[in-house]
């Protein structure tokens, strides 16, 4: 279950450095996508391998939520969503609901994050009966202008949590608390 030792030189430490210093390095990059995230979510895997008689396939990232008693497969896409994204992501839930989910937790939940999504593709292809979600990253704020038409703080999304509406994500708080002053300039 443990390993002896752990090979953490991925954290960039060099020289002397304190328990803080190790245990900030540890939680710098997880704790920010954790955020972003939302409540409840943990992480579980990178690149959990999952084996079909003799091939091997990838799941990019693997979270457990808390609240929602689930595991939580994302997939990430550098290019815009694909319909063809929605088949291997059924093949990654229906493995982890036969060989990862344990007594008392819910069927797995997938999310694609991709670079773009077409609205009327996504809707088309009825996600939610499958328990998949579809949702575009940003890597860089938008333009000034953009941001401006942006919905106010509070906004309902489009995008659903297992059937319900969300507000937007705690992350998005400070971004949301720069419109505010943008928009009455």
């Amino acid at each position: 279950m443990f390993r002896d030792p752990y090979l953490l030189d991925l954290l960039g430490l060099k020289g002397a450095f304190s328990e803080h210093d190790l245990e900030s390095a540890i939680l710098r990059e997880l704790e920010g996508v954790l955020l972003e995230l939302g409540s409840g979510f943990t992480f579980v895997a990178r690149q959990k391998r999952i084996s079909v008689g003799k091939d091997d396939f990838h799941l990019d990232l693997l979270f457990f939520h808390r609240h929602l008693r689930r595991l939580i497969a994302v997939e990430l896409k550098l290019e815009s969503f694909q319909p063809a994204h929605v088949g291997q992501m059924e093949f990654y839930l229906r493995w982890l609901d036969k060989h990862e989910r344990t007594a008392g937790e819910a069927a797995p939940i997938g999310l694609i994050l991709c670079a773009s999504a077409d609205l009327g593709q996504v809707e088309l292809l009825e996600l939610d009966a499958k328990s998949i979600r579809v949702s575009e990253y940003l890597t860089e704020l938008p333009p000034l202008p953009l941001l401006r038409a942006a919905p106010a703080p509070g906004h309902r999304t489009r995008q659903r949590d297992c059937g319900a509406t969300t507000s937007r994500g705690p992350a998005m708080s400070n971004v949301d608390s720069k419109l505010s002053g943008l928009r009455s300039n």
